[in-house]
């Protein structure tokens, strides 16, 4: 301990944390506990922990919407969340999208077909945040569209694409 905090009275010492916690998550529809510090981000539980690195680390500030991954159906900032906040969720990440019979996710197959990205470094967190906002349903127009994705950046600009792959599954899930 540090000697300066062992110099004050016993019961004006802040608080000390564990070193480490032990968390259970269901990511994709396994459970795995962990042994992580409770201050862990789910971002880094899942990259660090996990090995699911497809959810990406942009901006750790929760602005660039890279590290969307969902949780009970609802998109969130991975970066901005603890894990130990999420033991009793379901977690969804961008590996977790495709069907168990191995083929791909209709928004995955949408971008692709689109050409939605270029670099792709955000397309794990645009495909993610377009299925929360496909659950959410309230997008009814492109202008809904942009405006539900505007948490998601795509440095390299492949907005008009996103947003026409995302409206492709939309029309064909309301066919």
């Amino acid at each position: 301990m540090n000697p300066a905090i062992e110099s004050y009275p016993l019961e004006q010492r802040p608080p000390s944390l564990p070193p480490i916690h032990s968390v259970k998550l269901t990511v994709n529809g396994t459970e795995t506990e962990l042994q992580i510090a409770p201050w862990t981000s789910l971002l880094d539980a899942l990259r660090e922990y996990m090995n699911l690195t497809g959810t990406k680390k942009g901006c750790d500030h929760g602005q660039c919407g890279a590290c969307t991954v969902l949780v009970n159906g609802k998109r969130i900032n991975s970066c901005l969340t603890l894990a130990i906040m999420q033991e009793d969720a379901e977690i969804t990440t961008i590996e977790g999208l495709a069907s168990t019979g191995g083929g791909l996710h209709p928004l995955q197959t949408s971008f692709i077909e689109r050409d939605a990205f270029q670099c792709g470094y955000c397309t794990p967190g645009q495909i993610c945040s377009a299925v929360g906002l496909m659950n959410e349903g309230k997008a009814k127009t492109t202008a809904d569209i942009r405006e539900l994705m505007s948490g998601n950046i795509c440095r390299c600009g492949a907005y008009t694409n996103i947003v026409d792959a995302i409206e492709d599954v939309m029309n064909q899930k309301n066919a």
